[in-house]
């Protein structure tokens, strides 16, 4: 069951995947973190920053049916997890110019060539668990991309975006009700 620490759980597994994967890149080894870019950050050793910036309901998900179970000798209806889309925001910190794109470059890499995280690389409350996580590069426009940096109030860098689906929220409603043991029913032409 996936609750609502399963964000922080995409956040952490997306680190540990890319920070393994840029480990050889520098030395000493580029490092990846969680940011929310309210101040610059520092570039000694380099950095691959994530920011979360957005995360929207997967809309097509949202109809799914409820799902019943019999629990303790009573059947329970849950409604269908809560389905959601994160996007970040990946930018290279390394002080010179072609150090920051040799990271993109290999977060690229990373992203694509493994594009469905499950199994053992997921960490936090996914871990154990059958989940998919699906890594997209998401089509974002420069304006959109602008606009981000700026409410961020910091210049444009060079970053690319993701999109993490489909990232489920179980819900914690649910109806209950004993089963039906014993059914009459009567057939035939009453007179």
């Amino acid at each position: 069951m996936a609750n609502s620490s399963v964000i922080a759980a995409v956040s952490s597994t997306l680190i540990a995947r890319l920070t393994t994967g840029i480990s050889d890149l520098f030395t000493p080894a580029a490092r990846v973190a969680l940011d929310d870019l309210a101040n610059t950050p520092p570039n000694d050793p380099p950095l691959v920053t994530l920011f979360l910036y957005d995360i929207v309901e997967e809309a097509a998900l949202r109809n799914q049916g409820r799902t019943t179970e019999v629990v303790a000798g009573r059947l329970v209806e849950r409604r269908p997890p809560l389905s959601l889309c994160l996007h970040y925001m990946v930018t290279a910190w390394a002080g010179d110019r072609e150090s920051e794109q040799r990271l993109l470059g290999r977060v690229m890499r990373l992203l694509y060539e493994d594009a469905i995280i499950n199994g053992p690389e997921l960490l936090g409350v996914l871990a154990g668990t059958d989940h998919e996580l699906r890594v997209s590069l998401s089509t974002m426009g420069l304006d959109d991309r602008a606009r981000v940096w700026w409410a961020i109030n910091l210049p444009y860098r060079l970053s690319i975006n993701y999109e993490v689906r489909v990232v489920e929220i179980d819900t914690t409603v649910t109806e209950s009700a004993v089963p039906v043991r014993v059914r009459d029913v009567a057939t035939g032409v009453r007179r």
